[in-house]
């Protein structure tokens, strides 16, 4: 096994490696940068989790509630209270749909299930429509559009199904950003970063049958009277170079009176990536299989191959992703989808393609990043998805993770990842060499640092690092039965 265990040959590669990245990223080798940027982004995101704080005091239902809180209300800048509440996500009626209590989505770009379109939230709790854990996302150097939500429960998958059925007129109607897209834009790709149960602990809960033929009915939530969905597993297959398990899905809304079909089906492609772990990243020897996800996911959102023909369909729709909460690895994997978009690894939005400048998204209420870091295009990204949905990139070594894997990109070097270590009880951020060729089949890396020349052992198991069965837990298991509220369509 090779091993550099010097710091000269550590930046002997660096500058190697540098030659061929854009100024913006240059920076990522710089220790002092990154810890900057870390600490900048944390504080921003404690001003934003006050604020929302403040949202949830104010909003509540009951008078003592809100004069117990009425200081610490007080005591938050009001615009911001206004501008990151999350009363609606908070409100009473909705809480029991959120998977986690500490995630709920921001009342202004938050997606609303009406019986027409997609719409944005407002700041009132009594919005027409229905609630889901939902924001609209949009790239910010990419120009694209998402929807970034939690995992769905039982009883907010029809919800969840329903943003399939329903065609998407505009996004949100944000103020000085251009919001066009193609009339007949529908969502016709979910992205699942998450299994259904990571370290014993359910993660997600499954919505469709796992095997090929087979039908379930999902019933709406109690008192909401719409048709249930029967939905059906038309194919799914395992494609190892990305890591990930492609399934063809399709929608068919019933009846409210007879439950026969109403309509014809609609098609939605849904993409598993395996080799994420919850709180923690992809492993290096999985960042090749990463960037394949990444590549196919765009390449799958464009196919019309499964969308009835004669259909003029918008060629570049908004994808929906979740991991669990929907926050931490679906930031992470938003941020990597825009900056790669940006610099041509992935197709433009629509209008880039026309040649249209990518507008720039509302500035945020507590003003720009500080200037030392104002031109890393990483921390940009970060800070315009949390402005959107809140913690989103959630954990550092997924800020870490987005520097690292566009390296990669850049570089082409997929097999000597530099990567980042905090260590020490600052946290401070060192970057190491991670020699993929060293890893065993039983987690064992051997890592050098390039400030300290000191080598490391670490297990994967120890740093939750494992290198997840690939597909075993993808699709629900025949033993699993049905989910509660389901019905089997024989």
């Amino acid at each position: 096994m090779a091993i550099l265990p010097n710091k000269c040959k550590f930046r002997a590669l660096m500058s190697a490696a540098g030659s061929s990245l854009p100024k913006w990223l240059e920076s990522s080798h710089n220790a002092t940068h990154i810890t900057l940027v870390l600490h900048t982004l944390t504080k921003r995101e404690r001003t934003r989790v006050s604020a929302r704080t403040a949202s949830r005091h104010q909003s509540h239902p009951s008078k003592t509630h809100r004069i117990s809180h009425f200081a610490s209300t007080i005591s938050n800048n009001s615009d911001h209270v206004n501008w990151y509440s999350v009363s609606v996500g908070s409100n009473q009626d909705n809480r029991a749909d959120n998977r986690y209590s500490d995630i709920e989505p921001y009342d202004r770009t938050r997606v609303i299930v009406s019986h027409g379109q997609l719409e944005q939230g407002d700041a009132g709790p009594c919005a027409e429509g229905r609630y889901l854990n939902a924001n609209w996302v949009r790239e910010l150097a990419g120009g694209k559009w998402w929807i970034a939500t939690q995992a769905p429960l039982p009883h907010t998958a029809h919800a969840f199904l329903s943003v399939m059925l329903q065609p998407i007129f505009r996004p949100p109607s944000t103020p000085d950003v251009d919001t066009t897209l193609h009339e007949t834009s529908r969502i016709r790709t979910v992205v699942q970063l998450t299994q259904n149960f990571e370290h014993g602990m359910r993660k997600a809960h499954v919505y469709f049958p796992p095997v090929e033929g087979q039908s379930w009915i999902v019933p709406p939530e109690e008192g909401c009277n719409v048709p249930s969905l029967k939905v059906t597993l038309l194919s799914s297959k395992s494609i190892d170079e990305a890591h990930c398990v492609q399934s063809t899905v399709s929608i068919q809304p019933l009846s409210l009176s007879t439950e026969s079909e109403a309509g014809g089906p609609v098609i939605f492609r849904h993409m598993l990536y395996a080799s994420w772990p919850d709180h923690g990243v992809p492993v290096p020897e999985d960042r090749m299989g990463l960037l394949n996800f990444i590549r196919l996911v765009d390449n799958m959102n464009g196919d019309l191959s499964t969308q009835p023909a004669g259909t003029e369909l918008d060629p570049n729709p908004p994808i929906m992703v979740n991991c669990s909460a929907g926050v931490g690895r679906t930031g992470a994997f938003i941020a990597l989808s825009s900056l790669l978009r940006a610099h041509g690894f992935l197709s433009p939005p629509v209008s880039a393609a026309e040649g249209k400048p990518v507008p720039p998204l509302p500035p945020s209420p507590l003003g720009p990043l500080p200037e030392e870091i104002r031109e890393d295009l990483v921390a940009q990204e970060i800070e315009a998805l949390r402005e959107q949905r809140p913690a989103m990139v959630q954990r550092d070594d997924q800020v870490l993770l987005i520097y690292e894997v566009l390296v990669a990109a850049f570089t082409g070097d997929h097999t000597n990842i530099v990567c980042f270590s905090l260590r020490g009880p600052s946290r401070r951020a060192q970057p190491v060499l991670t020699l993929t060729s060293g890893v065993t089949r039983y987690g064992l890396s051997l890592l050098t640092t390039g400030f300290c020349g000191t080598i490391r052992l670490m297990l994967g198991l120890a740093r939750r690092r494992i290198t997840l069965k690939r597909g075993a837990d993808s699709l629900p298991r025949a033993d699993e039965g049905i989910p509660s509220g389901y019905a089997h369509y024989l």
